[in-house]
């Protein structure tokens, strides 16, 4: 198989052509989460294409409905489950912070302060930028994001 560089935050890696970059990531021990199981569901394996976009696949139709309801305002922004590489010279970014895997794991964090921008799972949407305190606010944003989130998905 041919095999192609692309650069990840800076750091170059090698990968197969052909292969989505959410394997590429699990490759090189990129930590992303896959909240929804690489199913294009969620926005929790999102990056940013810096450079070299053309060198991946055109979004499909999930990963264009999946970004269209999500809060994400930086642009460029790619679901890695559904890109696949076919071509050299791409350069990416991943979004800074944590991702929020409950509202129970956020819940338990409520009084203390943030170490890391605190990320909503399904939609992106920053919950609690890093070095500010955790409030009860910050869990009712994501339960608000959550349901406005799955009303989306169902039509409503």
């Amino acid at each position: 198989m041919s095999t192609v560089t692309l650069s990840i935050d800076n750091k170059q890696v090698d990968a197969e052509l052909n292969s989505t970059l959410l394997s590429v990531f699990k490759e090189h021990d990129i930590l992303v989460n896959q909240i929804c199981g690489g199913q294009g569901m969620c926005a929790s394996c999102h990056f940013f294409v810096v450079g070299g976009g053309e060198a991946l696949t055109p979004p499909t139709k999930q990963e264009q409905l999946t970004l269209q309801f999500t809060t994400i305002e930086r642009p460029g922004a790619r679901l890695a489950c559904q890109t696949r590489i076919i071509g050299d010279g791409v350069v990416l970014e991943l979004p800074l912070g944590t991702f929020i895997e409950s509202e129970q794991d956020l819940e338990r964090e409520i009084g203390k302060k943030a170490t890391q921008t605190l990320i909503h799972p399904m939609t992106g949407e920053v919950l609690v930028e890093a070095g500010k305190l955790i409030m009860r606010s910050a869990l009712e944003k994501m339960k608000q994001a959550s349901s406005k989130f799955a009303a989306s998905l169902s039509g409503k």
